[in-house]
């Protein structure tokens, strides 16, 4: 199914120019390259081992790391958590089971890489490249309410509360 969804795309940037819609027709604004559709649901990160683990990370990464359960953003060169809540988990709310166990059953292809924009050497599953656009996060109304069964290492804008979301697992943090 990545493989699948990697080729996608793949495909897909090729007939776009630097700018994806995801559950909409088009994006909002020139400066966008990629942006999500207004639902219930959520962007989730990729998740790693551990932070120490993901080589070449650059400022902006933001990762899901399954060491400490927390959602974390490289920033001026160190990781730092977005969770603030310790208790993360990575536990599936619809089977009780452990959740690396999804992450786990699939081979990786550690050359795989999709960007939107010039593709570089910068690292990363899915590479924002533009200098002049940017992400524009699933939009939602109060998450921690109306997404069902978030998933760890899941990230929104609140748009009641005009703040970032990310879910660790267990329970939401909220950053304005």
């Amino acid at each position: 199914m990545k493989h699948i969804f990697i080729t996608a795309l793949s495909i897909f940037s090729g007939i776009v120019s630097a700018q994806v819609a995801i559950g909409k027709t088009a994006v909002s604004s020139p400066s966008v390259s990629l942006e999500f559709g207004l639902a219930n649901r959520g962007l989730i990160l990729p998740w790693v081992t551990s932070a120490a683990s993901v080589a070449g990370a650059v400022n902006g990464t933001m990762i899901y790391d399954l060491s400490d359960k927390k959602v974390k953003i490289k920033y001026a060169s160190a990781w730092r958590d977005l969770s603030v809540d310790p208790t993360g988990t990575t536990v599936d709310p619809l089977t009780n089971a452990d959740g690396t166990l999804i992450q786990n059953a699939a081979a990786e292809n550690a050359n795989a890489k999709m960007a939107i924009g010039p593709l570089t050497s910068t690292p990363g599953i899915l590479v924002l490249e533009a200098t002049d656009k940017a992400m524009v996060l699933p939009k939602v109304a109060s998450p921690h309410l109306n997404i069902i069964n978030p998933s760890p290492g899941m990230m929104v804008y609140d748009t009641v509360n005009k703040q970032l979301a990310v879910f660790n697992g267990k329970v939401w943090s909220f950053w304005k």
